[in-house]
């Protein structure tokens, strides 16, 4: 099933402002929350997709990407999609937007401080790498596997970073919570704060008998085989998300993204011009003066092509859907073969002779029509 256009989830047009993305995303969850909707699967649905729509939405550069390249742009999957994420992560990543409680709904849990109360859930951290594609890579998509050093659950103790399940306490100090709250009298009233609590860190539990393999932490460094798809039509700088790829947290929680930077390798002989490619073909003044056939490189190969009898130098030839195919899926760019006439620097004395007497013929004064003397025009008519 195709996924629907972010902005149409949250129901806010493409120039929205943060504001009215949180408010709009707010309003969302509320209606489906899975307290408000027990056992309605498709609210459920409704639910993720309109935490996946606000993780992309709210991220300046996941929604830069967005705009540009759509649901591609986002490695098919963006936001919660593909990354194996749970109701739980989204609860922890986004509860904040309720200021600690869901909309007034004290009933509902998962947000804030009703069920999680104000426990911070770990979040490990990125990753990013640069990977190069040649052109055929980026006309077809391309397939990676990478080897990546980086820190992943302890296998000793599972992730907990204690050495048993026994051994992990309800904080003390917050009892759970995560928060400790503090009251004063003032001249306005009785003031409430509420803070992360100094003993757990904001986790809620508290440990024991730390694991002796990763002193506690839960982590370990492994070298780690990642496998993922990159979509055709990418362009330099364009970065992909690989969701939940990146490092480990702490004790659990929530693991990072993979980011993926693209770079393409230069062509020998193609330049490329968003989906266009483009060649410059050099040919003889008799090829230009007679017409020829000639082989030019494209993406998958040769492509042959033929030369009109006095074609002009500065001819572009359009190939159409030979160039690169749009990352959004809208068809692909041209091959445009400009056509450019060699003039040899040295020649012997029987050509020189020849041209002498060419030179003078009426056929070989020139004779520029409009189109050859308006070259914006000519322009105007190549890319019409």
């Amino acid at each position: 099933m195709a996924k629907r256009d972010y902005y149409e989830v949250l129901g806010v047009s493409k120039g929205a402002s943060a504001d009215e993305i949180k408010k709009a995303y707010r309003k969302m969850a509320i209606k489906y929350h899975p307290d408000k909707n027990p056992g309605d699967k498709d609210a459920e649905e409704k639910f993720k997709e309109a935490a996946e729509a606000y993780d992309v939405l709210s991220n300046p550069d996941k929604k830069a990407r967005y705009d540009q390249f759509g649901h591609a742009g986002m490695n098919g999957g963006g936001g919660f999609g593909g990354g194996g994420f749970s109701m739980d992560d989204i609860f922890s990543q986004f509860g904040d937007i309720f200021g600690g409680h869901f909309g007034g709904f004290g009933g509902f849990s998962g947000f804030g401080g009703q069920s999680r109360g104000g426990r911070r859930v770990n979040r490990g951290s990125d990753i990013r790498i640069r990977v190069k594609l040649d052109l055929k890579e980026i006309a077809h998509g391309a397939e990676k596997k990478i080897k990546i050093n980086k820190q992943v659950a302890c296998k000793a103790c599972n992730g907990r970073g204690a050495k048993s399940e026994a051994d992990i306490k309800t904080c003390d100090t917050c009892k759970g919570t995560g928060q400790v709250t503090r009251v004063t009298q003032t001249f306005l009233g009785t003031m409430q704060t509420a803070s992360v609590c100094p003993t757990c860190q904001g986790e809620g539990k508290t440990i024991a008998k730390p694991c002796g393999e990763c002193s506690g932490s839960g982590l370990a460094k492994e070298m780690e085989e990642i496998s993922f798809k990159i979509p055709a039509g990418v362009a330099q700088g364009m970065q992909l998300t690989v969701q939940g790829k990146g490092n480990a947290a702490k004790r659990g929680g929530v693991n990072g993204d993979l980011l993926v930077v693209i770079e393409e390798e230069e062509h020998p002989e193609l330049q490329r011009d968003g989906n266009d490619l483009i060649y410059s073909l050099f040919i003889s003044i008799p090829d230009a003066v007679l017409g020829t056939d000639s082989e030019i490189p494209a993406i998958d190969g040769k492509l042959r092509i033929k030369i009109e009898p006095g074609t002009q130098s500065g001819k572009i030839l359009r190939l159409r859907g030979k160039g690169l195919p749009d990352v959004n899926g809208y068809g692909s760019g041209d091959l445009l073969v400009y056509i450019q006439i060699w003039t040899p620097k040295k020649i012997e004395k029987q050509e020189r002779e020849l041209l002498e007497k060419l030179r003078n013929s009426e056929s070989f004064k020139p004779k520029p029509d409009k189109e050859d003397r308006n070259f914006f025009e000519r322009m105007k008519k190549i890319f019409s």
